[in-house]
């Protein structure tokens, strides 16, 4: 499994080379951007686009997924909706995430990378009134992904309509295109309070492309917060041995959202690395 982790360089630092040296040190093998030295990634120009793949290939990595904010939009603003993190981008409507599509897939082939990380738009009250809206939007941009040659990546993000395993299966399955599979992100699933394993990750695994590893755990007021792998309520080793033994060949990427007090980004990406080879050692 070392031999396909890597991890999303802002999670580390916000100075990107300074993130691909720490990469390089923990022999991780590639990494995913979304944030690079303040820029969103999908606001690169085409040289911009080059240099931080030179960046990544000059050390020996390769860029493994655009972490992009795609879909992380309302279907229609008129409604209440939950929001979440864009990761510095403005809120904007569905015809212009889809312009932003394309420009996504043209920045992925300048990156050396076929996979583009996604979401399927702001939550509804009732998610399931507009299953027919989300799944036709999204079976339109994974046309576009096909025609491309690239694959799209669907996360479940508690702030979006595919929140959750289940839901996020749901979709895949409806919109029935290899250019669309699941992103399953175990900690996200946790940290909206859901079963992660075995209940989650049963919904997800026969949709799942990616795996993002991330943990979280429920206090007792309710709240969740992330913290290091193997301390939440992610249960990490029978999960890692459930996807091995199901024949899982893809990349998993280090995602922690966990900065310990007094700490920094590195400081908490190398807490949860340094557990997660602790963990690896009884799997």
């Amino acid at each position: 499994m070392l031999e396909r982790l890597g991890v999303l360089t802002d999670e580390v630092s916000a100075n990107f080379e300074e993130a691909l040296d720490w990469a390089v040190e923990q022999g991780l093998k590639h990494v995913e951007v979304r944030v690079i030295n303040g820029l969103n990634v999908v606001t690169l120009n085409d040289d911009q686009a080059m240099e931080v793949r030179r960046q990544v290939e000059d050390r020996g990595l390769f860029i493994s997924a655009i972490a992009s904010p795609l879909f992380k939009c309302a279907l229609d603003p008129s409604r209440p909706i939950a929001t979440g993190d864009t990761f510095g981008q403005k809120e904007e409507s569905v015809d212009a995430h889809f312009g932003k599509l394309k420009r996504v897939i043209q920045l992925a082939k300048l990156l050396g990378t076929t996979r583009i990380r996604i979401f399927s738009f702001w939550r509804e009250t009732d998610p399931q009134l507009y299953k027919e809206d989300i799944v036709h939007h999204l079976r339109r941009a994974a046309q576009e992904a096909q025609r491309e040659g690239v694959q799209l990546l669907l996360e479940n993000e508690p702030s979006c309509n595919g929140g959750f395993a289940e839901e996020v299966a749901a979709i895949v399955r409806s919109v029935d295109s290899p250019a669309l599979r699941g992103l399953w992100d175990p900690g996200n699933e946790a940290y909206g309070g859901r079963e992660a394993f075995p209940a989650g990750y049963g919904f997800m695994k026969d949709t799942l492309a990616h795996v993002h590893l991330k943990d979280a755990y429920i206090c007792a007021d309710g709240t969740a917060r992330c913290v290091p792998l193997g301390s939440g309520n992610v249960p990490v080793i029978p999960h890692l041995k459930a996807l091995l033994a199901d024949g899982y060949v893809g990349l998993f990427t280090i995602e922690t959202h966990f900065i310990p007090e007094g700490g920094s980004q590195m400081t908490g990406t190398r807490m949860t690395l340094d557990a997660l080879r602790a963990l690896l050692s009884e799997v």
